[in-house]
């Protein structure tokens, strides 16, 4: 049997309430802004950042909206940039009301919650949701580390923006009576830091050959959709930051050398090891043009 435990009685779940922030990127009606901040405060979150909101939004309609959600809704912060609202932020979920390329392994609010509660008892945690005519960008949910995406019917899967906020601080809520937290351990490394290494993780693939500019894009999109199905930590982080920085260095000593590193090793190390069969070897050497060209599997 499950038993629901109040966050009064366990502070350090009220803790990771208060370390929720719904990003509103590009916010189209007033309206739904204000509608969203009063859909906050009644699942106790309070951290209410805006991306680029329209020019023409009406302010009087979202206070009007907001009805005793005033202090969320004035107390809002704006970013001029997706990255720049959540670059302190541990996990980063966005919202989408579509499946398609780069958000195959989209889950529902109700898996994300447990997991969204436990990051935030380290640092902020962020949810994110796109405007109300288009949704978020393939750029801007390659920022995200969790994708989310609300069940709802096929004859009109898409929701109303503060419903769709709603929905989702109602699993933070009610997950938060059931969580425990967990053991001390490393935190969840901030979206800066995630961003940082996948920079290097980019020059690094480049400089030792397994992609071209051409397929980079691609190719990135696939690395991050990996990393991102576990919770990647400030520790695990800084491993794959050393691995990048020394293969960086591998590249960079290769071409000082005159070795183009597109080159398959085989033709530029010659032979390889002894007894190894040609067909196998063939095999691998199809395997890795594939992956680097994109077409392999994601």
């Amino acid at each position: 049997m499950t038993v629901m435990v109040s966050s009064s009685e366990r502070p350090g779940l009220s803790d990771a309430l208060r370390n929720v922030r719904i990003v509103l990127v590009r916010p189209i009606y007033g309206g739904n802004i204000g509608a969203v901040a009063r859909a906050m405060k009644n699942m106790g979150i309070r951290d209410l950042a805006l991306v680029n909101p329209r020019p023409d939004v009406d302010w009087n309609e979202a206070r009007q909206r907001a009805y005793r959600a005033l202090d969320i809704l004035e107390s809002q912060r704006r970013f001029a940039s997706l990255a720049a609202a959540v670059a302190d932020c541990g996990l980063v979920a966005g919202t989408t009301a579509r499946p398609g390329l780069y958000r195959e392994h989209a889950r529902t609010p109700r898996e994300w919650a447990p997991r969204l509660l436990e990051a935030a008892l380290d640092m902020p945690v962020a949810l994110v949701f796109g405007p109300e005519d288009s949704g978020l960008t393939n750029e801007e949910i390659a920022v995200c580390t969790q994708i989310i995406q609300i069940p709802s019917s096929e004859d009109y899967p898409s929701l109303n923006l503060s419903h769709a906020v709603m929905v989702c601080c109602y699993e933070l809520f009610v997950a938060s009576g059931t969580f425990f937290p967990r053991e001390e351990r490393s935190p969840e490394a901030p979206s800066h830091l995630r961003e940082r290494m996948f920079a290097m993780w980019r020059s690094a693939l480049l400089a030792i050959g397994f992609m071209d500019e051409q397929k980079a894009d691609h190719m990135m999109m696939g690395l991050r959709r990996i990393l991102s199905r576990g919770p990647l930590t400030v520790a695990d982080v800084k491993i794959l930051m050393g691995i990048a920085r020394q293969a960086q260095w591998c590249g960079a000593t290769v071409r000082s050398r005159g070795i183009d590193p597109h080159l398959h090793a085989a033709e530029r190390c010659g032979p390889g090891i002894q007894g190894e069969d040609d067909a196998d070897r063939q095999g691998q050497e199809g395997a890795g043009a594939e992956l680097r060209d994109g077409r392999g599997s994601g």
